[in-house]
């Protein structure tokens, strides 16, 4: 079996083992309708189902893969594998619930790095396929004979994207030009970048908030570096906000990054009004009165004045 190098090997069993193999000659790539993590899409297809893809690409750029790229994967139908042992290597990546959002530039510099390698490393030609058992590159939609009938699958701005500019930075890559990389992370924020490629005090800062608030899903740090962990970290807030769940990326947003630091940053103080409890303060910033009092040495949680500050927790 082979593994991207660039990818985070996440190894779906027994059907990386089960499974037959193939010679792969084709590279198709999908959308897989949610706004999922490469590790949200590999817990997906570990508990949920035994289907299954190659690689997953998250919004950031992240890479996982779950099955080795010589052995058969179930997103492409009748390409997976065909009566000469070639098959198809299959891409999902992030989207929104209906597919029909643009990959982000650190997405389409996934897809162009995971094609020149299996330009290089598999063999695959450098043109788009011309039928549905014709070595090369495309998209789920294609060839009915991929989906069981047909598919809009990856959506018609992706289809657009996948000729104008994924497989035409492939074919750049493969003959020594730099795949194009995501400038200022995916997004800037009062001058401050988040997202792939981002780093600063800012980064660590915001991990911290995000740990605080109970949407921490790091292994290590957080750290000044994004990683996929701040992308599933941050993707958690949106969440616990009750945001869209077809925008709740892990990127981003002003009015959502405001709102977890006004809450859960650091060196956070409450000024007491008139008539509040313990109770009402601990709710606003998702605590509880219990954890406030502690903090503040507070016996009787009935006993605060106005005017008083507060250390929260």
């Amino acid at each position: 079996m082979a593994w991207y190098p660039g990818a985070k090997r996440m190894e779906l069993q027994p059907e990386s083992d089960a499974q037959p193999a193939i010679r792969p000659t084709q590279l198709i790539y999908h959308s897989i309708a949610a706004p999922w993590t490469p590790r949200r899409t590999y817990e997906y297809w570990r508990d949920s189902t035994n289907l299954e893809s190659h690689f997953g690409v998250g919004f950031d750029g992240s890479i996982g893969q779950y099955i080795g790229t010589q052995t058969r994967a179930d997103s492409n139908m009748h390409a997976n594998r065909r009566g000469d042992g070639t098959g198809a290597v299959s891409v999902e990546t992030a989207s929104n619930l209906n597919h029909t959002d643009p990959w982000t530039p650190a997405q389409v510099a996934a897809l162009i790095r995971i094609g020149v390698w299996m330009h290089q490393h598999h063999g695959v030609p450098l043109r788009i396929c011309r039928s549905h058992s014709d070595p090369g590159f495309g998209t789920h939609r294609m060839f009915a004979q991929w989906s069981d009938g047909g598919t809009a699958c990856p959506g018609d701005v992706r289809a657009a994207q996948f000729r104008n500019e994924v497989y035409p930075g492939i074919v750049a890559a493969a003959g020594g030009k730099p795949i194009p990389k995501p400038s200022g992370g995916a997004v800037t924020i009062d001058g401050k970048a988040y997202g792939l490629g981002a780093s600063g005090d800012h980064i660590t800062r915001m991990g911290r908030a995000l740990v605080r608030a109970g949407c921490g899903r790091y292994k290590e740090g957080p750290g000044p570096n994004w990683t996929s962990a701040d992308t599933e970290s941050f993707r958690a807030w949106q969440i616990m906000r009750g945001d869209d769940p077809q925008f709740c990326d892990g990127i981003p947003g002003p009015k959502q990054l405001a709102r977890l630091l006004d809450m859960f940053g650091e060196a956070r103080t409450h000024t007491v009004a008139r008539g509040e409890t313990l109770s009402a303060i601990a709710r606003k910033y998702g605590t509880t009165w219990q954890a406030i009092a502690k903090t503040n040495g507070i016996e009787d949680p009935d006993r605060i004045t106005p005017g008083q500050t507060l250390k929260l927790p």
